[in-house]
Parts: structure tokens; sequence; C-alpha cells
């Protein structure tokens, strides 16, 4: 069944990738971005050609994570244009690099803005449409970091998406009774397809990073990226989290993966994702809210 998609930060990498899957999947797919008419401006014609070459229903529209007009504005437009909305895809998120000492508190809450309370306005915006609806589905791009290894000098961005992924279990509890289901993606580190790596930022104190760089720690970014690149299959596809995507909003009501891993790199958060969701959800049961597991059936 054709569903109307929403995706988040879908100017590059897993969003870019998923937009595109999913509408050669048949379905409407709106790949949100922020500064449409300038920045990304090559990215919404590289949209519009790829709609116009394939016969899909992909179309661009305005939208900034940090800003609640803009967010508030793009979820309304898209909801006038179709009567309905389907599926939220949280995927807007940004990456940084660097000791973490050298980053300052505002950079922190920054970067906490962008992963996390940016799927906030999202919700908030879109969530009353889809309990009106009493069915959608609202998917998460985790990270395995929240879970996972966790190699040096990428703090910030392991504790923001482990921020996210708490947002995304304990949301998907307070939804199953309105019809709504949840999946948390869980991609590994793909060091090719995405720009996580080469767009990540730096710290502003350039100062600290000198002095980690002058002392026992230099050369260490370099070890670390290295370090990445080497457990990385030479086969590894980002696409592959898209895929993962298109599966999901094609699978049939009440089917639908709480959470599906892809990761090349094997870094153990599938296992570790197994047994603390499995205690999350026994706690329910003892507590007489095992219905809560399952996503209520209201149509």
């Amino acid at each position: 069944m054709k569903k109307v998609v929403v995706i988040t930060g879908a100017s590059s990498g897993f969003g870019r990738l998923s937009a595109n899957a999913l509408a050669k999947a048949g379905h409407t797919v709106y790949a949100s971005m922020r500064d449409t008419a300038g920045r990304n401006k090559k990215e919404v014609d590289e949209a519009a050609t790829f709609a116009r070459e394939n016969k899909v229903d992909l179309r661009t529209i305005e939208l900034d994570v940090l800003s609640d007009p803009s967010v508030n504005a793009a979820i309304n437009k898209i909801i006038e244009e179709n009567g309905r909305l389907d599926v939220v895809i949280h995927n807007a998120g940004h990456m940084v690099f660097g000791p973490l000492e050298a980053f300052t508190p505002s950079q922190l809450a920054e970067l906490y803005d962008v992963n996390v309370l940016s799927t906030q306005r999202v919700n908030r915006a879109a969530l009353p449409q889809l309990r009106k609806q009493k069915q959608g589905l609202v998917i998460w791009v985790s990270s395995s970091s929240a879970s996972g290894g966790t190699p040096p000098y990428l703090a910030p961005y392991f504790a923001a998406k482990a921020g996210m992924d708490a947002l995304a279990v304990v949301s998907a509890r307070e939804l199953t009774r309105w019809g709504i289901e949840t999946s948390i993606v869980v991609p590994g580190a793909f060091t090719g397809g995405t720009n996580h790596f080469g767009h990540s930022g730096r710290p502003a104190d350039q100062a600290r990073v000198a002095e980690y760089e002058a002392g026992p720690y230099k050369g260490f970014a370099d070890d670390v990226m290295t370090g990445f690149a080497s457990i990385v299959p030479a086969d590894a596809d980002a696409s592959a989290v898209a895929e993962a995507i298109v599966k999901i909003v094609d699978s049939p009501f009440g089917k639908r993966p709480f959470r599906v891993h892809i990761d090349p790199t094997q870094d153990g958060a599938e296992v570790v994702n197994m047994v603390s969701d499995r205690v999350r959800a026994e706690l329910l049961r003892r507590i007489g809210l095992a219905d809560v597991l399952t996503p209520a059936k209201l149509l």
C-alpha cells in the first residue's frame, strides 16, 4: 500500500538513499532538508531529476529540524497536500570528532539539538495526525554507538545518539495504544556512502586540541580513523540501511520489527540491544503494561 513518508536530513547519506529507495518502492516521499533555495539547491534539483527519470513521486520540502516554525510548516504542508501522513523517519543528525575536553558546552548543546531535540519537534508536529488516523509508523535512525563499541574522540556524538535511542524506546510504548508502530534502525560505522565522517564538526577550543596533539595523544585522531577503516568491510554499502527502511515500511501492520541492525563492523550493539530490549519488555510485563509492547489495531 502506498504511504506518505517524510524523512528528515534527506539531502545526503542514509536520508537521501532512503528517500530514493522508498520512492522507487512506490511511496510518496518528502525528502526534507534546510536551505532548499541555497546550499541544498543542487540536491533539490537532483531529486527532481531522479523523480522524473524514474517516474516516481519524490518531492523535496524545506524543513529545518532546529526550527519549530519550519518543522510545523513542513508537516502541515504535507498533510494539506495529501490528507494524511503515514510514516515519519527521524534521520537528521550530525557528527563531531575530537577530544571531548576541547568541545565547549554550547557545542554539545547544539549537537544534542540536532540529534535529539529535533525528533521532538518533528514528533510534536506529526503525531497528532498519526493519532487522528489511528495508525502510523515512526522510524528512528539510531546508531550502534548507543550500545556497541565506542572509540574515543566521538563522545559528543555517541552521547547524543544514545539520548535519541532512549527517547525512541520510551516513545514507542506511549504510541502503541494509538495504533502507531515504532521501528529503530541501528546502522554501524559506514566510512563510505555518507557524509558523517567527511563533514564531521571539530572542537571549538583548538588550544586544547593542540595540547592533546603535543602530549601522549599525538597522532591519536589518525589512529582512530585508521582503526575504524580497518574494520569496515570493503563491500560495506550504506544503501543497505535504505533497503532495511524500505522493508520496514512495506511490512504489514503488526509485523514490523522493533529494532533492526545493519552493522558491517559487528561492534556488539546487536547483542547489547537484544538483552536491554528484553529486560525493558519484561519490566513492562511485571507491572501489568504488557499491552504497550504491541500496537493496537484500531482500524
